[in-house]
């Protein structure tokens, strides 16, 4: 793979220049945590301040705050809709949170399931993907079947999905990437699996949108998440739905709610400021499309951005892996071959045979380094691969506005912390 040419060439200084909380101080911390969340560029948060000043007003009125209010919503499901190659603003709902809307949803979708139908849930989950379907298998007695990963591959394979499906398997529950090993699945085909035994298909991509763009109708899934807080956004959650799956759906929402798409599974006043700062996420990585020799569509100057950074963060990603393999004591959960690059994302988690690794995380962060410990709501992953829950692993992640310097100052710090 070769990456070092295209990662010279990424515009590193103008991307980080977009970005205040690396611009407050003149060393300003290692943001490492980005799993969980990511830092917003300026022009995201002008979005929302001006929403707040000018779009305060509630949607659906005459007068003119109001009908600016309208306009953000609509081109917020507009930019989504670019974003995760959605066939229409329809298909996109906006809510609290990807939980959130899974919830919600699972509780429409088991209006069509009845006692005895299957679900399968993966090894590979988020609890986002997987508590909302077991309340709801425990709500109307569903049966429940698990699919694991492998430690092999570190992805979920086609051959081990073939075995659980049945006539009365009903919905996969299908993570993209997993926000403990970084791995990526093949969704394309195991949603074909999926499809073709008669079963829906819900995608959790909150890990995947950050690094990769997705294109939801050529991954043949039926409704795929993601978070808008962790591709630089606010915080939000998006989860896109076939129409016609949709349309068909039973929403809960109250009697006086509109029944029209995607409003009918939006509850509640919309958080316009939040949704004005959405579509500024779309427009700034449609800035870095261009910025790095890409035009056309917006979708086509978003697709030139990932493939900007992705090769950028592959180069950073092979030097932190490197770096932690020749520490002693250290293992690392998840893909360190180069050549397997293209199925996982820059999440590299860790675990020390004799450091716990919540000393580990608290000793980064004496050194403004920001990283994670425990299972970080990967709970099944943690006790698929024999981890202590409480403990987990160290998780860095890194994003397209870090650097090499701060790859190699983590690595030093790491080094000293473990001896």
């Amino acid at each position: 793979m070769n990456t070092q040419a295209p990662a010279q060439n990424f515009p590193i200084a103008r991307v980080r220049a977009h970005f205040p909380a690396l611009s407050r101080s003149s060393q300003p911390p290692i943001y490492l945590d980005n799993p969980a969340g990511t830092l917003v560029p300026q022009q995201v948060i002008d979005a929302v301040g001006d929403a707040m000043v000018n779009a305060s007003s509630n949607l659906g009125g005459q007068f003119a705050g109001s009908k600016r209010a309208d306009a953000i919503w609509l081109k917020a499901h507009q930019a989504a809709a670019d974003l995760l190659g959605a066939a229409s603003a329809r298909e996109i709902i906006v809510g609290q949170s990807m939980t959130v809307l899974t919830l919600h949803l699972s509780r429409s979708i088991g209006r069509t399931l009845k006692s005895g139908d299957e679900i399968i849930l993966t090894r590979m989950e988020h609890e986002g993907n997987v508590s909302p379907w077991l309340l709801l298998a425990r709500d109307l007695g569903l049966s429940v079947k698990w699919l694991p990963f492998r430690k092999d591959s570190w992805r979920i394979e086609p051959e081990d999905l073939a075995p659980l499906l049945s006539d009365r398997t009903r919905l996969l529950a299908l993570n993209y990437a997993s926000n403990m090993t970084g791995s990526i699945n093949n969704v394309a085909a195991l949603s074909a699996m999926a499809k073709q035994a008669g079963a829906l298909v819900y995608v959790d991509a909150v890990q995947l949108v950050p690094h990769r763009l997705p294109d939801v109708h050529a991954l043949g899934c039926d409704f795929l998440a993601c978070s808008s807080y962790k591709f630089f956004g606010p915080h939000l959650g998006i989860v896109w739905g076939r129409e016609d799956l949709l349309t068909a759906l039973e929403p809960y929402k109250v009697r006086c709610a509109s029944d029209l798409l995607p409003e009918r599974f939006e509850i509640g006043t919309p958080q316009t400021e939040l949704l004005a700062g959405l579509s500024a996420t779309v427009d700034y990585l449609a800035w870095l499309g261009e910025a790095t020799g890409h035009s056309g569509t917006r979708r086509e100057k978003l697709l030139g951005a990932y493939q900007s950074f992705e090769a950028y963060e592959n180069l950073l990603m092979l030097r932190l892996i490197d770096g932690l393999q020749l520490m002693r004591g250290v293992t690392i959960q998840g893909i360190c071959d180069s050549a397997d690059f293209t199925h996982r994302v820059p999440t590299i988690s860790f675990t020390h045979s004799t450091l716990s690794t919540h000393v580990i995380a608290a000793a980064l962060a004496e050194r403004e380094i920001y990283a994670w410990s425990g299972h970080n709501y990967a709970l099944e992953p943690a006790r698929l691969l024999g981890l202590d829950e409480n403990e987990g692993v160290v998780r860095l992640g890194i994003a397209h506005y870090n650097t090499a310097e701060e790859v190699e100052l983590t690595l030093a710090a790491i080094a000293e912390i473990v001896g």
